[in-house]
């Protein structure tokens, strides 16, 4: 039975200093390296056949510490499809000031919400549209022939792949929120339905 194994990349810059980042290329910190070494710690006996990542490099970077850790090399595909959302104006700025510019409510929606977009930026549903077509035809295109996939993303372009195989709704992938370098395993037959879910934590990333 494949495997499925989703991983937000690990703590960038801007995570730490609360900035929303998009599509703007930032590196890890030194806990966000230390979290991705510690997911490959916990998929070591794991084995995959193929790996995917976005086209940035806070995830291509946490693709490589965490195969480095397992000791694994498998094919590598990158593509901008499973990128971040895109948050236009809000890239670069602090949530915080945002918040105090626009209001809490309506910064919370531009970040959870399935349909609402920032300012020139995404909402989830646009990242969707652009993730999942990649996800069926290349991530279960890999499941289908029985392979295990490791996919090393983004927050949201994770979350549109979670909403999709656990079905939640529109409403329910608001209280969806993916931590940053945990693993995430699903059980899937070949046809790409879900068997069974759990999520890889440690004490020390609990």
């Amino acid at each position: 039975m494949p495997l499925l194994v989703l991983v937000r990349h690990g703590q960038s810059l801007w995570n730490l200093e609360n900035r929303f980042t998009g599509w703007v290329d930032v590196p890890l910190t030194a806990k966000g390296e230390s979290e991705a070494r510690r997911a490959g710690e916990l998929l070591k006996e794991t084995p995959f056949q193929v790996a995917y990542t976005s086209g940035l490099t806070r995830a291509q970077r946490t693709l490589e510490l965490i195969l480095d850790s397992m000791g694994a090399s498998v094919p590598v595909i990158k593509d901008i499809a499973l990128n971040e959302r895109h948050y236009g104006d809000l890239q670069g700025m602090n949530k915080d000031d945002m918040r105090k510019q626009y209001g809490e409510e309506q910064v919370h929606i531009w970040r959870r919400s399935f349909d609402v977009p920032p300012p020139n930026g995404e909402a989830l549903k646009n990242t969707a549209e652009r993730t999942l077509p990649f996800f069926e035809r290349c991530v279960l295109g890999d499941i289908r022939q029985g392979k295990n996939v490791l996919v090393v993303a983004h927050g949201n372009s994770n979350r549109s792949i979670v909403m999709q195989l656990d079905k939640l709704s529109p409403q329910e992938v608001l209280e969806l929120n993916l931590e940053t370098g945990v693993p995430l395993v699903y059980d899937l037959t070949e046809s790409g339905e879900v068997v069974s879910k759990k999520i890889l934590s440690s004490p020390s990333y609990a």
